[in-house]
């Protein structure tokens, strides 16, 4: 009798035990975001949605498997670096121009926990996000993250998503990377030996992405921007320009968008006025699943920064691009980079 009585306990206090902590993963936190608004979240977050290919890149490595959905479909090509459940999860579209408005159906119907939205805080940001988690009744929190400050957002998402370890992972991988560069960086200015560089996008190749663009961080880290323009456009297609102005602009190097012309222009009679052209110092940026320049100015432009150091300035860097790129693609997106995918990523990027 006495032996039954305590199995009973022991069940009683086991199902206590475990209500007390549904209780504390259901029970209500707050969280300040990076504009300061003050939500209040599920204790412990287990569904996600992303506001954009942006906040998707960098949600990926650190809770891909806690999204509902994706903002946009991903190019051919994009299944040999992500896993499949992301590859095939459900859209849901973005927030901010891009290829479509979120379907507010569909993020209702996904039930997320919280809205994420990651890069660069605008002027309206604040009050669009309150609105929208007025008009859904699903929170929406921003997240600032340009490419110095990626390590401070993966530890503010670390904090929002409860995966404080995976998110200090990520930080010091991001930090030790901006510290490489930083040190390369001060060696080539301190030889006086910074590139001057374009990045040309666009079906004819003139579209530039100017100096002051939230897009344009990586090639202003690495060179001398030379387009410099009065009023810089806020997206990803760059500032219109012809080829007379980069004519007259005439950088060391071009850097061409995987969507633009680089197959085509060093046979194109008009652009051999063009030192970079003439010189044969004109590459394209990599892409896959990302591009590395930009598209979308995520933290895949870390990818970009040692890329251009390799390429603007092999006698100064001291690290294996291809050890980096690896390590990259392995932390980031789960995916073992082979020799083949490496080649085939960097052939139009380096020098052969």
């Amino acid at each position: 009798m006495k032996k039954s009585l305590v199995c009973v306990f022991l069940a009683l206090c086991l199902v206590l035990s475990l209500g007390s902590t549904a209780l504390a993963d259901s029970a209500a936190r707050e969280f300040t975001d990076s504009t300061g608004r003050t939500v209040t979240l599920p204790g412990k977050v287990t569904r996600i949605a992303v506001s954009g290919p942006l906040a998707q890149v960098y949600i990926i490595p650190i809770a891909g498997d806690m999204m509902v959905g994706v903002s946009n479909a991903f190019s051919s090509g994009a299944e040999l670096y992500l896993p499949e459940y992301i590859i095939n999860a459900n859209e849901i579209g973005q927030l901010y121009g891009g290829k479509g408005e979120m379907d507010l159906e569909a993020l209702l119907a996904a039930a997320p926990d919280v809205v994420i939205d990651v890069g660069e805080t605008k002027s309206s940001t604040k009050d669009d996000l309150q609105a929208l988690t007025e008009q859904t009744g699903i929170p929406f929190v921003h997240v600032y993250a340009t490419v110095n400050t990626a390590p401070e957002a993966y530890r503010m998402l670390g904090q929002l998503l409860g995966r404080e370890e995976q998110a200090e992972e990520l930080a010091l991988w991001c930090q030790n990377t901006l510290d490489n560069i930083d040190v390369l960086m001060q060696k080539v200015d301190a030889a006086g030996a910074r590139k001057t560089l374009l990045y040309c996008l666009g079906d004819a190749g003139v579209n530039v992405m100017a100096e002051g663009s939230f897009h344009a961080d990586t090639i202003n880290t690495m060179g001398k921007n030379l387009a410099v323009v009065d009023d810089v456009v806020p997206h990803g297609d760059g500032n219109e320009s012809d080829l007379e102005q980069i004519m007259l602009w005439n950088p060391e190097f071009i850097l061409f968008d995987p969507a633009s012309i680089y197959d085509e222009v060093g046979g194109m009679e008009a652009w051999q006025a063009v030192e970079a052209i003439a010189s044969g110092n004109y590459f394209e940026a990599p892409y896959g699943p990302y591009g590395w320049l930009s598209s979308p100015p995520a933290v895949q432009r870390y990818l970009g920064l040692l890329w251009l150091g390799e390429l603007l300035y092999p006698d100064y860097v001291d690290y294996d691009l291809k050890e980096e790129v690896a390590e990259y693609y392995k932390l980031f997106y789960g995916c073992e980079l082979t020799d083949e995918m490496y080649s085939a990523l960097v052939a139009k990027a380096l020098p052969q």
